[in-house]
């Protein structure tokens, strides 16, 4: 059996201009989480948040930040990312990081680490460290924006991912909605990103709904 459902609604997709009301008013409708996209503008051609955005988000965030660095080389901002409070901090497999120090290193500096998924990437990509992370993140778009249609094919990537480890924290990320998730749970992903979803509607009911 998968672990218990989590929202993880995307700060991305909230009002920046009054992130502190966003952050309270996510919390307040049920949150398990906050996914905070970080954005490199090489990796991905577009830029977000950094260390800064990060650590001003946690002075008034009661849920763990589940900080997703979609970055060529995040190895070398761990220290910054895990002092501004970040709770997890996912990396790419198709990085230029050294994975299994990288994950060392952001053990060590007291967050939980985790690998992503690229679409197209098979889950046999990250099999080699499933032992060394507290959460695998499947995209279900291509990183980079929001909005993107929900990509049907990475629903094999996540039941493949929940055989090879039945307890880990997988999470899915792009084009959840409340049809969406339904397949996404029944193929194994206990951790649901959804950010234009949540935030177009009335944040309570939105997680309810996919709940």
């Amino acid at each position: 059996m998968a672990p218990a459902l989590k929202i993880a609604p995307s700060l991305l997709s909230c009002d920046f201009a009054n992130i502190q009301r966003e952050v309270e008013a996510i919390e307040a409708a049920g949150a398990d989480l906050l996914h905070v996209d970080v954005m490199d503008a090489h990796f991905v051609p577009n830029l977000t948040i950094g260390p800064p955005v990060v650590a001003a988000i946690k002075r008034v965030a009661r849920r763990p930040l589940d900080c997703h660095l979609m970055m060529t080389d995040p190895q070398r901002y761990v220290a910054e990312f895990a002092k501004a409070g970040a709770g997890y901090l996912t990396i790419h497999v198709e990085s230029h990081a050294p994975i299994a120090e990288t994950l060392a290193a952001i053990r060590a500096a007291g967050v939980k680490p985790g690998l992503v998924l690229n679409p197209e990437t098979p889950v046999e990509a990250a099999e080699p460290w499933l032992k060394q992370i507290d959460l695998l993140l499947v995209m279900s778009v291509w990183p980079g924006f929001g909005g993107q249609k929900f990509i049907k094919p990475v629903l094999e990537t996540v039941r493949k991912a929940r055989r090879l480890a039945p307890d880990l924290d997988i999470e899915i990320d792009g084009g959840i909605n409340a049809e969406t998730a339904k397949e996404a749970v029944a193929a194994g992903a206990n951790v649901l990103v959804a950010g234009s979803y949540v935030f177009s509607g009335d944040y309570a009911q939105r997680i309810r709904s996919l709940r």
